[in-house]
């Protein structure tokens, strides 16, 4: 999809279009006056839990990640909605919008209208504006050589989705991985602009996995990375499932994919798949000064970030390079 897009005839010369095409970043931002942009971002996707209402909420919170990610906060959302009228009942339907609206609600933003089709596949996410500072922006290509790069979330959610389509995910499993993909990413953001011009990138891990998404912000930067795998926050009981075969197709592709950027190091082939396993809704990356990247850890702390552990360093390389170890 992203070739697709970069073979698009793309107008980037309004000086007031900040963020657009051109580095495969989660949002377009756009500068409306001096102290003032907006915010825009779309995505939706087919049921990946079984109970609609958590449906909802996983597909709104991953929309509004990537507000979150550009430093933004989220303002106003529309329904995207794909039903099968006369397949299910739309009485599953509002139990997903139910679930969306409440998250955007969280969020401090609001449903404001939105659009349906009649599909034979069922499919919801949101379309989202957000406002940001224009000197507040957080993208995917400002990392520096020697920052550290820390993760606010654990990886593992394509493993255990996969799972749920196989009847093989155990119920503890599936209500950890649902709070983890309805948590948020506001602390995440907060705790980043807490520090200021100290967080230089930012990026949310979503279906390209960790390393897609990192290899993203490495070459929008011009940069590599070594990636410390052992530090990367999985969650509990993935890697059994991992073992029993839990692959997402699209984790497959991400792996197939990265491989040609990547010098695994003799990292076993589960190892390397959960690296690349396709999230949904999951964390931001972000890269920070070296020397503040303690601050960093305690700031995520404090906004409730479910993970904030350096996870590795950028690295003055050959761009889009990735050494992992472990």
């Amino acid at each position: 999809m992203l070739g697709l897009v970069q073979g698009f005839d793309r107008d980037t010369t309004d000086p007031d279009l900040l963020v657009g095409f051109d580095t495969a970043d989660d949002a377009a931002v756009y500068r409306l006056r001096d102290d003032l942009a907006i915010v825009m971002t779309t995505d939706f996707f087919t049921p990946i839990v079984d109970d609609p209402y958590d449906w909802g909420r996983i597909a709104a919170t991953n929309a509004l990640s990537d507000v979150y990610a550009m430093g933004g906060t989220p303002l106003l959302a529309l329904n995207l909605v794909a039903w099968p009228r006369a397949g299910l009942p739309f009485e599953l339907l509002a139990r997903v919008l139910d679930g969306g609206a409440d998250v955007v609600r969280t969020a401090g933003a609001l449903v404001a209208g939105g659009h349906s089709i009649d599909d034979a596949e069922p499919k919801f996410g949101l379309a989202v504006v957000g406002t940001v500072d224009p000197a507040r922006v957080l993208t995917n290509a400002g990392a520096q050589a020697g920052d550290a790069l820390v993760l606010t979330k654990p990886i593992g959610l394509g493993v255990i989705s996969t799972a749920v389509k196989r009847d093989a995910a155990p119920d503890e499993r599936v209500a950890e991985a649902v709070r983890v993909m309805t948590t948020l990413n506001a602390g995440a953001r907060d705790a980043a602009l807490e520090l200021g011009d100290a967080v230089h990138a930012a990026t949310d891990v979503t279906g390209f996995g960790l390393v897609g998404h990192l290899r993203e912000m490495l070459v929008a930067s011009g940069l590599g990375a070594e990636l410390d795998a052992p530090a990367v926050p999985v969650i509990d009981g993935v890697r059994d499932l991992l073992a029993q075969g839990m692959v997402a197709g699209g984790t497959q592709r991400n792996h197939a994919f990265i491989t040609e950027y990547v010098e695994w190091n003799g990292l076993p082939l589960d190892e390397q798949l959960l690296l690349a396993d396709a999230q949904t809704s999951g964390g931001l990356l972000l890269a920070v000064e070296s020397t503040r990247a303690g601050d960093l850890v305690r700031a995520l702390e404090r906004h409730g970030a479910l993970a904030s552990g350096v996870i590795g360093h950028a690295i003055r390389d050959r761009t889009g390079y990735l050494g992992v170890s472990g």
